[in-house]
């Protein structure tokens, strides 16, 4: 896969993020396109809010079955957003502030700082929102999704 870009946010550490992007309301990032990808954020200013799509690059390790930061039972990763899936791949969808040339400054941001950038895509309400979702497991209500933070169970 390559780097299109780098992903900027106040985190520094794995350890106390938020773990949805939900729970990192209004914290503000900037995400840095490299130049050879400049002429693909055209028309990107029209969009309230995009997909990041990036690598859990500190993610040490894989296991097949987590505990989730919102559970008490153990899981399969599939049934999860931990990073610790075979591939590690993260999608997170933050709000999109404004556009200044190759830099997008982005709010809603749950991203490790000095996260490689794979990919982003719109986010289109008449595409990605679907009524009547099942959420399976996941039982959590908004106030303890935007309250929980990480520890290190998934290094």
């Amino acid at each position: 896969m390559e780097t299109i870009g780098i992903i900027y946010s106040p985190f520094e550490s794995i350890e106390n993020m938020p773990i949805q992007p939900k729970g990192a309301e209004n914290v503000e990032g900037k995400v840095c396109i490299h130049e050879p990808y400049a002429e693909g954020l055209k028309d990107i200013e029209g969009f309230s809010h995009i997909y990041l799509i990036y690598p859990f690059h500190k993610a040490g390790r894989t296991s097949l079955i987590v505990t989730p930061f919102l559970d008490t039972t153990e899981r399969g990763v599939f049934a999860t957003r931990s990073p610790l899936r075979p591939n590690h791949i993260g999608i997170s969808i933050v709000r999109l502030i404004k556009r200044e040339g190759v830099i997008l400054t982005i709010a809603d941001i749950d991203v490790l700082n000095e996260t490689p950038l794979w990919d982003i895509k719109p986010y289109i309400e008449k595409f990605d929102a679907i009524a009547n979702s099942s959420s399976g497991w996941m039982k959590a209500d908004m106030e303890e999704i935007s309250k929980k933070r990480s520890d290190c169970r998934f290094k």
